[in-house]
């Protein structure tokens, strides 16, 4: 089948939504497109300065940030700094989440109204690169299923050492649960048993899995894995990086395979877990009081709502520190994921709010997907003929993000825009590309010979 249409909305609808349920990535473009009103009615220049108001840009241009491993005071909560970055050609916002380990959710968030596939190049990107503490106990690994965010606590003399890492979690339908668990194993290159229900899902869909997926590429829990006490959920890897930060898994937690390499290797067995769902964070750092909201899950919103807010009351009324609810109400209403100072600025305090650093672009993301070459003797399959560039550049975009990649490129002859997935070796490889084009995003490919 050759599209022909002429927006991201038609893309969608056509082709993409209607199968948002079998892939990551078609949830990413139907959230796009319910978000588009939104934020374009809200405008991102007012976001903007709401943000610089409280959170000033450093003027120095750093090389690196760190993004995983920090130290906390017992009397603090708030870990991190906020980076700005300015895009490259070529940059997409998974990418750039995945390299600063960050969930595309996040980075999404703390950036309304930019194309995560087609970003504008030179366009100054908020990294989200700081974090408050969720509220419960510092021991083990902590899981806040509203920040799709993993903390591991470990005492280090005066000080803790928090490593904190993006997750991917439960879909609606199959949520990971909360609650108290432990580590029970650990396996390196595990093989997957596949749930009766799971594999219901994909005979449904002309997918049918086999019992048992060996490690390797096609394997879902990718090369590392720690079973939880709760039978039937682990903490693994992926072979679907960007589905990090989406409620994508069938409950359980999905990390980055780099991600999950660390923690595997740091984390003994019977490490406890404890997996908790706060959108609303409220947290101290040298004395000044800050507020970090995630959009809550449908079915917990207001309810935490009120306890956030019974808890700044508590808190305004305990310290005598006044809070500026108008800060309050705006970090509540724009939801960015980001810590954003609450308490009412006296003189002198304003110097204790800790800046937004710039940092230079990497020579290289990393976990980018590469493009091979154009080969005369290879197999090739047309995704798609569009007539806007932009809308071809960002279906080749969604198809090279699909795990394990497809490799896709936009050609271009005038007004016509070829996206085109390939090279492969041979007919098999070129075939089942085609097979995986059409379960996960509802797109009959063409095979085209060499």
């Amino acid at each position: 089948m050759i599209f022909n249409f002429p927006s991201l909305n038609k893309v969608a609808h056509m082709t993409l939504c209607r199968n948002i349920a079998r892939s990551p990535l078609s949830r990413i473009i139907h959230s796009i497109i319910l978000l588009v009103p939104i934020l374009s009615f809200h405008g991102c220049a007012v976001v903007s300065e709401t943000l610089e108001r409280s959170l000033p840009l450093m003027g120095q241009i750093e090389e690196e940030i760190e993004q995983n491993h920090f130290y906390v005071a017992k009397e603090d909560d708030v870990i991190g700094r906020l980076a700005v970055i300015r895009l490259q050609k070529g940059d997409t916002l998974p990418d750039i989440a995945r390299h600063f380990s960050l969930g595309i959710n996040t980075v999404s968030a703390a950036n309304p109204g930019i194309d995560i596939w087609v970003p504008e190049t030179g366009r100054r990107v908020l990294l989200p690169l700081s974090f408050i503490l969720p509220d419960t106990p510092r021991k083990g690994i902590v899981i806040n299923l509203a920040a799709m965010r993993l903390f591991y606590f470990k005492p280090d003399g005066n000080l803790l050492a928090v490593s904190t890492y993006p997750v991917g979690v439960g879909t609606t339908e199959r949520p990971t649960p909360m609650g108290r668990m432990y580590v029970t194993r650990k396996k390196l290159r595990p093989t997957w048993y596949v749930p009766a229900s799971i594999a219901e899902d994909h005979r449904k869909k002309g997918d049918p899995l086999p019992a048992k997926v060996p490690p390797g590429p096609l394997n879902p829990l990718g090369e590392h894995a720690l079973y939880l006490s709760k039978s039937g959920y682990l903490v693994h890897g992926t072979n679907k990086p960007a589905s990090v930060g989406l409620r994508a898994t069938n409950g359980c937690i999905r990390l980055y395979p780099e991600d999950i390499q660390r923690l595997f290797e740091t984390t003994p067995v019977k490490t406890r877990v404890k997996i908790v769902n706060q959108p609303y964070l409220i947290g101290r750092r040298d004395g000044i009081v800050y507020m970090e909201v995630h959009t809550p899950f449908e079915e917990s919103g207001t309810t935490e709502l009120k306890k956030a807010y019974a808890k700044l009351k508590t808190l305004e009324k305990k310290s005598g520190q006044v809070l500026d609810w108008k800060k309050v109400k705006e970090a509540v209403a724009e939801a960015r994921g980001i810590p954003v100072p609450i308490s009412a600025i006296r003189e002198g305090s304003e110097k204790k709010v800790a800046g937004i650093i710039k940092l230079r672009h990497p020579d290289k993301l990393y976990g980018k997907p590469e493009i091979p070459k154009l080969k005369p003797d290879a197999w090739n399959v047309l995704a798609a003929v569009l007539d806007d560039k932009v809308d071809a550049l960002r279906l080749a975009a969604i198809i090279n993000h699909q795990g394990p990649q497809i490799p896709a490129r936009v050609l271009s002859t005038r007004n016509r825009h070829r996206v085109l997935a390939g090279p492969f070796d041979d007919k098999n490889e070129a075939q089942d590309a085609v097979k995986r084009l059409k379960i996960d995003l509802e797109i009959d490919g063409i095979l085209i010979e060499p």
